[in-house]
């Protein structure tokens, strides 16, 4: 009896144990419920990439020759029409380089430069106004006083080179023949006869025939010539001041006052008062223009 008690009680307990089990297993299936199974997805078919536009043409720039620079030695351009650019800018560079021996010989540069020069000192200012100012006024009044000549010559000779109309030696021809007769006029017969008899050459038949090497060292010497002139008879007036002040000044006894300090006042004066740079540069103009 005993044994089938413990045989029970073991089986029961057994029961128990089971029970708890099975329901943890599976909480939320009941028996007898169907289990539904989803049904299969078929698979999609790859998807066709979209069509590509159809390529756009672009128009290909032209084909140009790439940059060159043409020196041409001959003169003229390719064509034969107008002197070459390069042989311009040549041309251009030897004339800045020898500008400034063409304005003191060939001007009337040097003579404005130097009479404006002895005015100064013929007024006893050594230093006022300055070189670079002298230098700028007869520059700019040589520039008035040629104006005439250089249009001239760049109207018969400059111009009609550079449009292809003229060869370099007919330009040259042209174009120098206002120069010759601006030379001509201020220049000396005896400065010109001396430098024909020391050179050695015959006799010209004419005034053509005169070479520049000739012409331009004979008008370089009359323009000296004549700007020692003017300075003599601007210089006459300053000296009398200047005689009258050291007479004044030794009769009155002050021989240690310098004569120059009290006759500059009386120089400035005399020279505003007469209009002194009015009448130099007028003298200076008339002697080119007549």
């Amino acid at each position: 009896m005993m044994r089938r008690a413990l045989m029970l009680l073991m089986l029961g307990i057994g029961l128990a144990l089971a029970m708890p089990a099975a329901a943890g297993a599976a909480p939320g299936q009941q028996p007898g419920a169907a289990v539904v199974v989803p049904p299969q997805v078929a698979p999609r078919a790859p998807a066709e990439p979209p069509a590509l536009p159809p390529p756009r043409l672009v128009p290909q720039a032209p084909r140009t020759s790439p940059p060159s620079i043409n020196l041409n030695i001959n003169g003229t351009n390719p064509d034969g029409s107008r002197p070459a650019s390069s042989l311009v800018i040549v041309l251009g560079l030897t004339l800045l380089s020898v500008a400034p021996a063409l304005l003191l010989l060939c001007t009337c540069f040097t003579k404005v430069f130097m009479v404006l020069g002895i005015t100064r000192n013929a007024l006893g200012l050594t230093t006022l106004p300055p070189n670079q100012v002298i230098a700028g006024l007869a520059l700019f009044l040589s520039l008035f006083i040629m104006g005439p000549t250089v249009s001239e010559m760049n109207k018969v000779g400059v111009q009609p080179y550079l449009k292809g109309d003229k060869t370099q030696s007919q330009a040259f021809d042209d174009g120098i023949k206002p120069l010759r007769e601006f030379m001509w006029k201020t220049t000396r017969e005896d400065e010109l006869a001396l430098l024909i008899k020391v050179s050695g050459e015959k006799q010209p038949a004419n005034r053509d025939a005169v070479p520049l090497t000739t012409l331009v060292p004979a008008f370089v010497l009359s323009e000296l010539r004549a700007a020692f002139i003017i300075g003599f008879v601007i210089f006459i007036p300053f000296l009398i001041i200047d005689l009258v002040v050291s007479a004044s000044l030794m009769s009155l006894g002050m021989m240690m006052l310098p004569p120059v300090t009290v006759a500059l006042p009386f120089k400035l004066l005399l020279f505003v008062l007469v209009n002194g740079w009015g009448l130099i540069i007028t003298a200076l103009v008339g002697s080119y223009r007549t």
